[in-house]
């Protein structure tokens, strides 16, 4: 298994930002010949915003990033999810996570789970 940490050098609420990153990470990785099927992103370290007391003399995420990623999250919540995004985010990717078959209640009926039999 390969895999890559991305340490960012500030705290950052940017899209764009952790896209590039996520971006990056997943170049210095792709070998060709290769079939892949399936990517795991794990977010550490979450905080909201106030949480976290800022280094005084390290770099900051730019006024202006939060300013475009209010611009983008009023868009998408006026006009609908994804009416807004990255050039880099297909609108209709070619895969998609199967949930056909998923019941409209999978996370609150345990009952509607299905089970699984191992012979």
């Amino acid at each position: 298994m390969n895999g890559a940490l991305v340490e960012l050098p500030y705290p950052i609420n940017d899209v764009r930002l952790t896209t590039k990153a996520a971006t990056e990470a997943v170049n210095r990785l792709f070998r060709s010949g290769y079939k892949y099927s399936k990517a795991e992103i794990l977010l550490m370290d979450l905080r909201q915003p106030g949480e976290f007391t800022d280094d005084l003399f390290a770099h900051s995420q730019p006024v202006i990033a939060d300013k475009v990623m209010g611009v983008l999250d009023e868009i998408n919540s006026r006009w609908g999810q994804g009416v807004l995004r990255l050039a880099s985010v297909t609108a209709a990717p070619g895969w998609a996570m199967r949930s056909e078959l998923m019941s409209q209640s999978y996370m609150t009926k345990i009952n509607q789970l299905w089970t699984v039999i191992a012979k």
